[in-house]
């Protein structure tokens, strides 16, 4: 496949996830978006709605509109938009609640910073779309609640959770998957994901530092510097708590890095960077499958691999490993990349009811009992993997 040919399908990708969306999952009796929504496009009209899944719907479509300038991705941004303004922020004690029920009522009222940075990342998103003043002012507010309340003065980097009040809480955890820890690579990343995405509309200065800082705590934590994977779990003075390799996080985060110091050009953090992401990029090609698919996790302790392929992993192997083509000029890597759409094709794709399954089993059969939209399953990693793609080789072919 040439570069024109992938781009090309992955813009008309792009098109089929959105359209989904805005057919099955606009919630016309309560407002915002439905909850959830199964492998077989059944709605439960009932079920609570998540502030990571409405933000990542206020990024995906306002991106999305910033590409193509479809007028029917800004109205889905501004719905998105309307429904965290009225719903999930905290008006009394700062940040965004974790869930609200169907009809917009507080339920999960605990701060996870993680959920935080993805509201400061959807609304630095859409004030690009339309500068909204109301969007960038409520972005910096939540960046300051993140700052004054999570930020760890002693040690650096950002603790995990906290009551509605920002009391130390003792259930820190994102999901009843991770490790309860103080601090985790994947709210650090996310952070430093917000951040950055803030910084483009807001270039302050202590932003900026926090942005370095983050980045250096990736090159000195939480990239393990013996296999080039990250460390997912660690306690407050960055001991490493994890044994646990995720291919499709360290993939996500050789490219997610490198854009962060990009985004506040520092050009001797970029060069760093640079060689980082490629060193990830190989780690984590060791997780592919011949069929070009990527495994999700890997327990390096009992050498156990969790031979299950899920939609995200496959979405950020696309951009990472055409970054690291990017950076190397190696094709090896940018064919890692078409592999990787190829098999989202073959495997992921639901052609008949649309959007991505959330995963295959080592068999080939599809994952039972997940959502197709839900508080983990949203537009993010697919529409942004389509996007970044688009980009990219838009960039090289006008160069």
């Amino acid at each position: 496949m040439n570069l024109q040919a992938y781009k090309s399908e992955v813009e008309q990708e792009l098109n089929d996830i959105l359209k989904y969306w805005i057919d099955n999952t606009v919630d016309v009796v309560n407002g915002g978006f439905v909850g959830k929504i199964d492998n077989d496009n059944i709605i439960d009209d009932k079920a609570p709605k998540g502030s990571v899944l409405n933000a990542r719907l206020l990024w995906s479509f306002s991106a999305a509109y910033n590409l193509t300038k479809n007028v029917q991705y800004l109205q889905m941004a501004e719905r998105a938009f309307k429904y965290i303004c009225k719903y999930f922020i905290d008006k009394e004690f700062g940040g965004v609640y974790w869930t609200v029920d169907h009809k917009g009522d507080p339920l999960g009222t605990k701060k996870q910073v993680y959920a935080v940075s993805f509201a400061i990342y959807g609304l630095s998103e859409y004030y690009r779309a339309t500068e909204d003043k109301e969007a960038k002012t409520l972005a910096i507010q939540l960046y300051n609640d993140i700052v004054r309340h999570s930020y760890d003065e002693k040690y650096g980097g950002y603790i995990e959770a906290y009551t509605r009040e920002w009391k130390e809480i003792s259930d820190l955890r994102l999901s009843d998957k991770d490790a309860n820890e103080k601090k985790t690579m994947n709210t650090h990343l996310h952070v430093m994901e917000g951040f950055a995405h803030l910084y483009r509309i807001w270039p302050d200065a202590g932003l900026k530092q926090k942005l370095q800082e983050l980045i250096h705590l990736f090159l000195d934590h939480i990239i393990d510097k013996n296999t080039q994977h990250l460390i997912l779990f660690f306690d407050e003075d960055w001991t490493p708590k994890s044994n646990i390799l995720s291919y499709g996080h360290d993939i996500e985060a050789a490219w997610l890095v490198q854009e962060a110091a990009e985004v506040i050009q520092d050009h001797t953090l970029i060069e760093t960077v640079k060689e980082q992401s490629l060193l990830m990029a190989t780690a984590v090609a060791r997780g592919l499958d011949s069929d070009g698919g990527l495994w999700y996790e890997k327990d390096i302790i009992a050498n156990h691999l969790v031979k299950e392929k899920h939609w995200w992993p496959q979405a950020e192997a696309m951009v990472g490993f055409y970054n690291a083509y990017q950076i190397s000029g190696d094709e090896q890597y940018l064919q890692h990349s078409i592999d990787s759409w190829q098999f989202i094709k073959n495997y992921i794709k639901d052609n008949e009811n649309g959007e991505w399954y959330w995963g295959i089993k080592e068999d080939n059969s599809i994952m039972d009992g997940e959502d197709k939209a839900g508080l983990w399953k949203c537009p993010y990693h697919n529409s942004r993997a389509c996007i970044e793609i688009c980009q990219r080789i838009a960039c090289k072919v006008n160069y």
